[in-house]
C-alpha cells in the first residue's frame, strides 16, 4: 500500500470533530471470573514466583499484510480474551499474587496511529478496547506495555515478545494445571461440539454440490463459513479428504476433487471466541452409502472405537484406550491377512507392525488448544491417570495408501477415521459429540436425513 502523504492540512483535519465509539471488549459470559479463578490456580502452583505470559502478535503474510490473531493460549486461560501484544504479570504479593495486565495503547482521535496505521488504527481495522476498558471488563489492573520491565527473576511463557527466555518450568505447570477442565470450560467445550456438530450437517449437505464443482475446498470452505459464522472461526485448519487423500492424515490442502464413488474424511472442529474447540472426525460414503469393501474398512474402525470409547473413565491409566483401539486393529488387520507376524508380536514394544496403517496416535487431550496440554510432563500426560474433569478425543483410523504396493488393490485409496469428543465423569465417560452415529448403517440414515436440504435424493 503506498504511503500517505501527512500534508500539514491533512493532519490538522484528523485531530478533531470526531464523537465516541462503542469500545466494549467482547468478552464471553463468565469468561473474566474463570480467567481469574485460572489465575489463583497458577498462583497456588507457583508461589513467591513473578510470571509473565504473552499474548503474542499475529506474524505478517506477505509484505504489510498480516494474519489473523490468535492469542497464545495460557494467555487466554489467564485473561479470557485475545489481545494482541499484551502480557499478564503476575507479582508475588503477601498470601499469593497480584496481576497486572500490561497492553498496547490503541491509536485513537488524537494520535497519528489513528489514521497512519493500516495494522492497529482505529480508522483501518475500528474501534479497539484500550487500558479503561479492559480493566473495568476484566475486573484486572492495566498498564500501558510501554511501562513493562521484564527482568532475570521472571519465568516467562506465551507467544514470545517478552525480551526475556521462555520458561520451560511456567509452560509444564499451565500445561498441567489445563488437564482438568473446570464447569465454565466444560460449558464452553459443549457449545465448541454443538456448534461442530451443525457444522457437519452443513458441510455433508454440500457434498452433492462439492462433486459437482468445487471438490475438497468447497466442503472446506463451507465448514470454515459455518465456523466463523458461530465461533471464532475453525480450530485447526479443517481436513477434508475425498479417495486417495483420505488416508494422507493431515491433508488440509484440499485441493482435489470429490469423488462421488469413493469415501469422504471429515476432520473438523469450531473453535469458540474463548479459545476452546471442538475435533470431531467421520467418514462418510460420498455417493451415500458404504460399498461392501468400504463398510468392511469403517467396521473394524467403528470396532476399534467403541473399544476405545469403553476404556475412558477416572482412575483408569491413560494408555488404556490407546492399547484397547490397538488391539482391535491388530486383529482385524491380522485375520484380513495383512500382518505378517502374531498379534501378540505385532502389539508387542519391539513389533508395532500394524502401526504401518495407523502412524498417528488415537487420542489427546482437549481443551483451549486442539492438542492441549502438550507441553506437560510425560509422568503427568502418557504417564498419568484419566481424572474426572479431563476431556480428551479418541480417535482411531486405518489409512491404507493408494501407492502401498502391500496392499491389495480393493483396499488401496481408502482411509477411514473416528473420532468423538469425551468428559471424563465421576462414574465413566461422556460422549460430548455423539450428535453423529459412528456405525455405517447411522451415518447413511443420518446422509439421507439431510436429503430436504443437500438435494441428494437418496431412496
Amino acid at each position: 500500500m503506498p504511503r500517505l502523504t501527512l500534508s500539514p492540512g491533512f493532519v490538522r483535519s484528523m485531530q478533531s470533530g470526531w464523537g465516541q465509539a462503542d469500545r466494549t471488549p467482547r468478552l464471553g459470559v463468565g469468561a473474566a471470573e474463570a480467567a481469574a479463578a485460572h489465575r489463583a490456580r497458577l498462583s497456588s502452583a507457583l508461589p513467591g514466583r513473578r510470571m509473565a505470559v504473552a499474548a503474542g502478535r499475529a506474524p505478517m503474510r506477505a509484505n504489510d499484510s498480516a494474519y489473523e490473531f490468535r492469542a497464545d493460549s495460557d494467555f487466554l486461560w489467564l485473561v479470557g480474551v485475545a489481545i494482541e501484544g499484551a502480557v499478564i504479570v503476575l507479582e508475588p504479593v503477601s498470601g499469593g499474587h497480584d496481576a497486572t495486565l500490561y497492553l498496547p495503547a490503541p491509536f485513537r482521535p488524537g494520535d497519528d496511529g489513528f489514521f497512519g496505521s493500516a495494522l492497529y488504527g482505529e480508522l483501518w481495522v475500528g474501534p479497539m478496547p484500550g487500558l479503561e476498558e479492559y480493566a473495568d471488563a476484566l475486573g484486572i489492573r492495566t498498564r500501558s506495555v510501554d511501562q513493562l520491565a521484564i527482568d532475570g527473576g521472571t519465568v516467562c511463557a506465551g507467544a514470545g515478545g517478552l525480551g526475556a527466555d521462555r520458561s520451560d518450568e511456567l509452560a509444564r505447570v499451565l500445561s498441567e494445571l489445563r488437564m482438568v477442565k473446570d464447569a465454565w470450560e466444560i460449558d464452553e467445550l459443549r457449545a465448541a461440539v454443538d456448534g461442530t456438530m451443525d457444522g457437519f450437517a452443513a458441510t455433508v449437505a454440500e457434498i452433492p454440490a462439492a462433486v459437482r464443482r468445487g471438490g475438497e475446498r468447497w466442503l472446506q470452505g463451507t465448514f470454515d463459513r459455518h465456523a466463523r459464522t458461530v465461533g471464532n472461526g475453525p480450530g485447526y485448519t479443517t481436513i477434508v479428504g475425498s479417495g486417495s487423500h483420505a488416508p494422507i492424515l493431515h491433508w488440509v490442502r484440499a485441493d482435489g476433487d470429490v469423488d462421488p464413488e469413493a469415501l469422504l474424511l471429515l476432520d473438523m472442529g469450531v473453535e469458540r471466541r474463548s479459545g476452546y474447540t471442538a475435533d470431531v472426525t467421520r467418514t462418510f460414503p460420498a455417493s451415500g452409502a458404504f460399498t461392501a469393501v468400504q463398510r468392511q474398512v469403517h467396521d473394524l474402525v467403528e470396532r476399534s472405537h467403541r473399544a476405545g470409547l469403553a476404556a475412558v473413565g477416572p482412575g483408569r491409566p491413560w494408555s488404556d484406550f490407546h492399547v484397547a483401539c490397538m488391539e482391535v486393529l491388530a486383529q482385524g488387520l491380522h485375520d484380513w491377512g495383512l500382518l505378517d507376524v502374531s498379534v501378540d508380536e505385532a502389539l508387542s514394544p519391539d513389533g508395532q507392525h500394524h502401526r504401518r496403517f495407523i502412524v498417528c496416535g488415537v487420542g489427546h487431550h482437549l481443551g483451549i488448544d486442539v492438542h492441549d496440554c502438550a507441553a506437560s510432563s510425560y509422568a503427568a500426560y502418557q504417564g498419568a491417570e484419566m481424572r474426572e474433569g479431563m476431556v480428551l478425543t479418541v480417535e482411531p483410523g486405518l489409512y491404507f495408501h493408494s501407492f502401498d504396493e502391500t496392499l491389495p488393490p480393493e483396499l488401496r485409496g481408502i482411509g477411514v477415521r473416528l473420532e468423538d469428543d469425551l468428559l471424563v465423569t465421576r462414574s465413566g465417560s461422556e460422549v460430548l459429540s455423539d450428535g453423529i452415529p459412528i456405525d455405517a448403517d447411522g451415518i447413511e440414515a443420518w446422509m439421507r436425513s439431510l436429503d430436504s436440504r443437500s438435494g441428494w435424493g437418496m431412496s
